[in-house]
């Protein structure tokens, strides 16, 4: 018998199909891609866009919906007052600002 017999039409279908697996699998990606991870990286840029804007006096909100002021800021860390207490200074995370509203010296 020969391989040709054996194997007859079928023989080419297993490679088609098996390509036509791979690029459905690409087009899955690719779209999870584009829904999922890249606006997740265009918000990183642009929360880092606004952390580096960040200086001491600025009002902030936080992600728990305060609002407060910043005293200081190291790498990592800002220390805020809420209130209209001054004794209310609270060190938090950068990555847990919102927004930021710049303090304007025109009076």
């Amino acid at each position: 018998m020969n391989l040709l017999t054996v194997l007859g039409s079928n023989g080419g279908a297993g490679a088609g199909s098996l390509f036509s697996i791979i690029l459905i699998y690409a087009v899955v990606i690719g779209i999870f891609w584009f829904f999922a991870i890249r606006p997740q990286k265009k918000q990183q840029k642009e929360h880092a866009a606004l952390m580096t804007t960040l200086e001491v006096g600025d009002s902030i909100l936080t992600t728990s919906g305060f609002f407060g002021v910043v005293i200081d800021i190291m790498e990592e860390v800002v220390i805020v007052e809420f209130g209209n207490n001054k004794n209310c200074r609270i060190p938090m995370k950068k990555d847990n600002i919102v927004e930021i509203d710049k303090q304007s010296n025109e009076k």
